[in-house]
């Protein structure tokens, strides 16, 4: 296994609403907490930075310049920089760009940063956001909405597989566990999950119901992604990048060629064959989780159980804490806060604790030596799954 590139500081903040801050001012806060942190980086550490929108388009022009503001703010010139979005598969994008940066040369270290904000529920909300996902012909005419998009997929693996609701609650349930040793998970404080209370919750859009839904919440967060050859020189125990696969399949999901089997299945083949393992070889999971769906699906495609068998993956605690293999060990977007598209970093931050050693004496895994990291933007269009481990 060859080293591609190396995360060696990571830093995110606690998932709530900020209401006063503006995309750029959200940025102002993951900085200063990941330099308050990582005390001996200085602006000079950073060769290249990554950015993404910070939530819907704003006056401030955070969503187009971002990357501009804030190389001015930190006073550097960064030889690679951009501002890339993709949706929740944008920061495990990042970081195979930073990785392609820093193996062409272009840079020796690469600042990797999320803000996320939800727009405010409002007049005229329901309708752009409509618009903004759904395909002008096939499918906005009908009223496409989300959670309702996402309901397709699960409905039909149910039809396929035999997928029950029960196994869908469950997956909420197990994430609640491992929220619950997370000391900034948004739903923490709400204590533990039952099948029954996620079946007993209110309807949304069937088979979900409240609890089998992310939540809505904001924050922001940063990685340092650095050569393999300087990382000693940051961090005792960095965390590798190995292996990586990308795949974008479509944009409205009336165009998607199969509900059950997404890019994910690709990308992550992808992912294992460039690092030379397999997923047998995986201690722990951490898959985008919209949705109760998305796991039981992604767990199927990334190879760590049989197609049609995700939902029994799940079952009986089998991922949860004590677990035969942690998935979400952070509480995922249904328990730790779904920050906006910025959520898929919050899962590579705590991928690279995990490997790094530092994710906290209560959920810090007994083995965490290699994982896979699966992000996906869209309508489960964009896909990319990472590889990440320690040095042996």
């Amino acid at each position: 296994m060859k080293p591609l590139a190396a995360i060696v500081a990571v830093s995110e903040m606690k998932p709530g609403r900020y209401p006063n801050y503006n995309g750029m001012e959200m940025y102002r806060q993951v900085i200063a907490q990941f330099l308050r942190e990582w005390p001996q980086l200085r602006p000079s550490d950073i060769g290249g930075l990554l950015s993404a929108p910070a939530g819907m388009a704003s006056a401030d022009g955070t969503d187009v310049f971002a990357h501009e503001k804030i190389s001015e703010e930190l006073g550097i010139e960064p030889t690679f920089s951009e501002t890339i979005n993709a949706g929740g598969g944008t920061y495990a994008l990042m970081l195979i760009r930073a990785s392609l940066a820093i193996e062409r040369g272009l840079c020796d270290s690469v600042l990797c940063l999320g803000a996320g904000r939800f727009p405010n529920v409002g007049s005229g909300m329901a309708e752009m956001m409509s618009k903004l996902i759904s395909h002008p012909e096939f499918e906005y005419p009908y009223g496409t909405y989300i959670p309702p998009i996402f309901a397709l997929n699960a409905t039909r693996h149910m039809h396929e597989f035999g997928t029950t609701r029960e196994q869908l609650a469950q997956v909420a349930v197990s994430q609640r566990e491992w929220s619950l040793l997370h000391p900034d998970a948004l739903m923490a404080p709400q204590g533990r999950l039952t099948i029954d209370k996620v079946l007993s919750s209110r309807p949304i859009a069937y088979p979900f119901n409240l609890l089998d839904c992310s939540v809505p919440s904001e924050g922001g967060s940063a990685v340092l992604v650095v050569s393999p050859k300087i990382a000693q020189r940051y961090a005792k125990k960095p965390c590798f990048l190995y292996g990586y696969g990308e795949k974008h399949t479509h944009s409205s999901i009336s165009q998607a060629h199969d509900l059950t089997t997404l890019g994910s299945k690709d990308t992550s083949a992808q992912a294992y064959r460039m690092a030379g393992v397999g997923p047998k070889d995986m201690d722990f999971a951490q898959l985008y989780d919209s949705f109760s769906i998305n796991p039981i699906i992604y767990a199927e495609d990334l190879g760590l159980c049989a197609k049609g068998q995700g939902g029994a993956f799940f079952a009986d605690g089998r991922t949860a804490p004590g677990g035969e293999f942690p998935v979400n060990t952070y509480g995922g977007l249904m328990s730790f806060g779904h920050v906006g598209d910025a959520s898929g970093q919050t899962m590579i931050v705590e991928a690279a604790r995990q490997i790094m050693g530092i994710a906290g004496e209560a959920r810090q895994l007994k083995k965490a030596d290699l994982g896979v990291v699966h992000c996906y933007g869209g309508m489960m269009s964009e896909h990319a799954t990472l590889v990440l481990g320690s040095a042996s």
